[in-house]
């Protein structure tokens, strides 16, 4: 029952951590880019292609 005292607050501890970053990741505009390499690839544009 003693380990439930460390686990707890543990576990509230790495969930708000991974809240943290992600809204870290929203605020530094991580999903500003919707013509991202998904729609890119689509457009067959020959002067996007790698060199």
């Amino acid at each position: 029952m003693n380990i439930m005292l460390v686990l707890a607050p543990l576990s509230v501890l790495i969930a708000l951590g991974g809240l943290a970053a992600f809204w870290w990741s929203l605020k530094s505009g991580q999903y500003d880019d919707p013509a991202g390499d998904a729609a890119r690839i689509l457009a067959g544009d020959p002067d996007d292609r790698p060199l």
